[in-house]
């Protein structure tokens, strides 16, 4: 019986190790694909043409390509900061509060993150629409789409995502530690400064990374807010793709996954950050 079970859970090992690879080559053959045509010296795209940087410089030397990157840089560090210190804030007030409305508050805190990508892109479209309008009918202020109306989108569905990471971290935080020093006569801004940030801090950091990220890859909602002369990177990308693929997108997409996947990186380690000292472990 014993030889039995023992082949059994080597032929069950070997069974999960063959499907664990098929799913790692079903998910990760596409991205190898894409990063080695990236340095392809053909015009088309799927076809080896020898090694060549030729399309990471053509990349670098667009200057529309340059212009975009810098209106996603400059929309995603304004996005962030704002939708980290909102997101913060709901984050506290939901988990640290009792309010009127709360379940409200928090089913609606969710739904950015639950509805799909092209119904947030219209309800920002119907919102933008009709407010440009009426700013301009009642205070006679005439604005237009552009980077501030991408802005504001990105931050619409940011807010979210940072206020489930910091919620995450504020779950397993020790609230004895906030207690004891309100007995010492702490204010709640002394409070807040020197024991709840400090423990916080690595799911504000981590949910401020992944916000950047959110807004850097976006597409669809800011193509819906966009406007004349603020097209970000990812929308310019998938105009490229329209015209027609060429190996310089390939560049351009690899460009971009690796400053997705550093970005990524960098929250989830920060995510499960624990500070040392007597704050994070209690040891004094």
């Amino acid at each position: 019986m014993t030889a039995v079970s023992g082949s059994r859970r080597h032929i069950g090992r070997y069974v999960m190790g063959g499907h664990a690879a098929l799913v790692y080559i079903f998910f990760y053959a596409p991205i190898m694909l894409l990063v080695i045509f990236s340095f392809s010296g053909d015009k088309l795209v799927g076809r080896w043409g020898g090694f060549t940087f030729d399309w990471y410089q053509e990349f670098w030397n667009n200057e529309q390509l340059a212009d975009s990157i810098w209106v996603s840089l400059r929309v995603a560090a304004v996005s962030t900061v704002v939708s980290v210190v909102l997101g913060t804030l709901a984050a506290l007030s939901l988990e640290r509060f009792k309010f009127r409305g709360q379940r409200v508050f928090d089913a609606l805190l969710y739904l950015p993150i639950i509805i799909p990508d092209v119904t947030m892109g219209i309800m920002m479209l119907v919102f933008f629409a009709e407010g440009i309008e009426l700013l301009d009918n009642v205070l006679g202020i005439q604005l237009s789409k552009g980077i501030a109306t991408i802005t504001v989108s990105h931050i619409a569905f940011n807010i979210s995502f940072v206020s489930v990471v910091v919620r995450a971290r504020l779950a397993g935080m020790d609230q004895r530690l906030e207690e004891a020093a309100m007995d010492l006569y702490a204010t709640r801004w002394k409070t807040f400064r020197y024991i709840t940030l400090p423990q916080i801090l690595p799911g504000v950091v981590g949910g401020g990374l992944l916000a950047l990220t959110l807004s850097l890859d976006d597409v669809v909602v800011t193509q819906s807010a966009a406007g004349p002369g603020a097209t970000t990177l990812p929308v310019f990308v998938f105009s490229l793709i329209r015209k027609g693929v060429t190996p310089m997108i390939n560049a351009v997409s690899v460009v971009m996954l690796v400053a997705s996947l550093v970005l990524v990186g960098l929250s989830v380690l920060i995510e499960h950050f624990r500070p040392d000292g007597p704050v994070g472990t209690g040891e004094t």
